[in-house]
């Protein structure tokens, strides 16, 4: 069975910044794409960042610039390096792992909060 953790998250006031964490532990084979997303209260769930087996990167308009996303494939781990938060950031940030293993297929850890105070 897989596992997706993530941590990093807490309170930030406006122009500081935050680093997240995602691990993810099991009988895993491979993960492909690694994701970051967030929800914010009363809105959809929606991407931040994604990075690729081969690191191709991909950010949402609204983070270009601030965040960083990275992986280390060894620890089966995904980074966000959140610089320059708006209150706007504010919301729980989920990480998704595309994963290949005995059960293969999209794993959500249960999200972390991020509050921005301005």
């Amino acid at each position: 069975q897989v596992q997706v953790v993530e941590s990093g998250g807490g309170l930030v006031q406006a122009g500081g910044s935050l680093r997240l964490s995602c691990a993810a532990s099991g009988s895993i084979l491979r993960i492909n794409d690694m994701g970051w997303y967030r929800q914010a209260f009363g809105k959809q769930r929606e991407l931040v960042a994604v990075i690729t087996s081969g690191g191709v990167t991909n950010y949402a308009d609204s983070v270009k610039g601030r965040f960083t996303i990275s992986r280390d494939n060894t620890k089966n781990t995904v980074y966000l390096q959140m610089n320059s938060l708006k209150p706007e950031d504010t919301a729980v940030y989920y990480c998704n792992m595309e994963v290949r293993a005995a059960v293969s297929g999209g794993y959500w850890g249960r999200g972390t909060q991020v509050t921005v105070s301005s």
